[in-house]
């Protein structure tokens, strides 16, 4: 590292070197490698795309394929180019920064798309306990599950709502009903979604009270439930001593940058403090996915 350094020091404190030679050697390279950069680019931006899409499909977002592949450019290589920027003429630093905002923003939209999906999910299992009841009067009072489904639609608005009518529209369209709620458990994988996928379809080819059974399906999601906030009150210290660990080596660090900036200064102005500053966030990234990963239980 010193050896570089000690290279292309005397030359980036030339300011007609660092205006013209610096960008004229960029483009020369660029433009002999243009080709396998394209490729590269591609390959790695667009490694997510088709589950991005998918999942932005699965809670009725839509986005054109050309809009979504400018974004993940964006968010990738757009924000690491602003970042090398920044950091120069720090030829080293920029790299380094550079890379590491390039591999976040390959990585976070994935993980961001996800987490909204999941929380949707989740949302569609809450929702099914106001759903199993209304279907089971509806069932009681004689009527098909695929009219009481009407009857849930009319009265419960959200992601539930919006599943079922999807089940109602292709039913129109011609597909039979157990099909229907087959797809609707393919596009919310919760246990609960399919357990009463599945009841409904069994008893619809062997016969039996519906209405038991969706009374039977709410108990079994609410127990669920219970004990799903049983776990999350007795895992909520760990999951705050996760949040606090993540959170005060940067507290301190603002802390000392308006305190006692001389000492905290290099972090940031110098080749070795900003890998060190790399370390720090890949560290703590690590404790805090590790710390998750302890406290979350499946029920």
């Amino acid at each position: 590292m010193e050896a570089l350094n000690s290279l292309i020091g005397p030359y980036t404190e030339n300011t007609w070197f660092i205006m013209f030679a610096v960008p004229a050697l960029v483009f020369s390279a660029v433009y002999m490698a243009w080709e396998n950069i394209l490729v590269f680019v591609e390959k790695t931006a667009f490694q997510h795309r088709d589950e991005i899409k998918r999942m932005l499909d699965l809670i009725y977002v839509d986005v054109e394929d050309q809009k979504l592949s400018l974004y993940l450019i964006l968010c990738s290589y757009g924000l690491g180019g602003a970042m090398f920027l920044m950091c120069f003429p720090n030829f080293i630093a920029g790299l380094i920064m550079g890379a590491v905002v390039v591999f976040a923003g390959i990585k976070v939209p994935l993980m961001a798309i996800q987490s909204v999906y999941e929380k949707r999910c989740k949302k569609v299992v809450d929702q099914m306990l106001d759903g199993m009841t209304i279907m089971a009067n509806g069932t009681k009072a004689g009527n098909p599950p695929s009219v009481a489904m009407e009857r849930v639609i009319e009265n419960i608005k959200g992601p539930l709502s919006q599943e079922f009518k999807l089940v109602k529209s292709k039913e129109r369209l011609g597909m039979s009903f157990e099909e229907a709620l087959v797809e609707m458990s393919e596009r919310v994988p919760e246990p609960d979604v399919q357990m009463f996928v599945m009841s409904v379809n069994i008893l619809k080819e062997t016969g039996g009270k519906i209405d038991q059974t969706f009374e039977t399906i709410n108990k079994t999601i609410r127990e669920r439930q219970k004990l799903e906030k049983k776990i999350s009150a007795m895992t909520a210290q760990g999951v705050t001593q996760g949040i606090i660990i993540s959170v005060v080596p940067f507290v301190l660090m603002i802390f000392f940058w308006f305190t006692d900036r001389p000492h905290i200064e290099p972090l940031f102005t110098t080749t070795y403090g900003l890998i060190m500053l790399v370390g720090i966030f890949t560290l703590q990234i690590m404790g805090g996915l590790m710390i998750k990963k302890i406290v979350t239980i499946k029920v």
